[in-house]
């Protein structure tokens, strides 16, 4: 007679891989100060700094001059990208026409721009992993501010997998959007520099 213990069998059924919602939820509540994504799987937590701040608040008045203050620009807010990606744009501006899913978040087509500014912890995934992420889901305009090196990558016109348009513009002179559906000029000429 075998004896068959249902309990490790089940137990051995279960996956070892953890939900996006899962991994955020055993990290509630993040320390008052910082900010916690979620990139390939792993989680980034990185103080929020005034340097940091001051860019983040630069981009998101251009983007309530041009569009009104009802413009749906968002940061720090989650959105998942794919597999092992919630990430917390540092600006994020969704469509007009965007509204929440059935369970009251933000999906990738609804993102029109994002601007992601450099900070070192969180280099190193702005510039690869969350920027090959934004291209797969076809975010159509993708801006990196670095106020280490004091330049703005444009990352624009996303086609398989990849943005196919490329922009490097100096601190001190305008990022011109007036060619992608944001159709503003970004003034940089204030961005402080780390």
């Amino acid at each position: 007679m075998t004896v068959v213990d249902t309990d490790r069998i089940d137990m051995a059924d279960t996956s070892d891989e953890r939900t996006l919602d899962e991994m955020f939820e055993w990290l509630d509540p993040t320390p008052e100060g910082f900010k916690v994504e979620i990139v390939e799987g792993t989680v980034h937590m990185s103080p929020q700094q005034d340097t940091h701040w001051e860019i983040i608040r630069r981009i998101v008045r251009a983007l309530e001059d041009r569009f009104g203050m009802d413009v749906k620009a968002l940061s720090d807010v989650r959105i998942d990208f794919g597999e092992g990606n919630g990430f917390a744009p540092d600006v994020m501006k969704l469509f007009d026409e965007s509204a929440k899913d059935s369970r009251g978040r933000w999906l990738p087509e609804h993102v029109e721009f994002v601007a992601e500014v450099i900070s070192k912890g969180t280099a190193a995934a702005d510039y690869g992993p969350k920027k090959d992420a934004y291209a797969a889901a076809g975010i159509p305009v993708f801006l990196i501010v670095d106020p280490y090196t004091g330049r703005c990558l444009l990352h624009s016109e996303p086609k398989d997998a990849g943005y196919h348009k490329k922009l490097v513009v100096d601190f001190g002179i305008d990022v011109d959007l007036t060619a992608t559906s944001v159709d503003l000029v970004l003034k940089t000429a204030a961005f402080p520099r780390d």
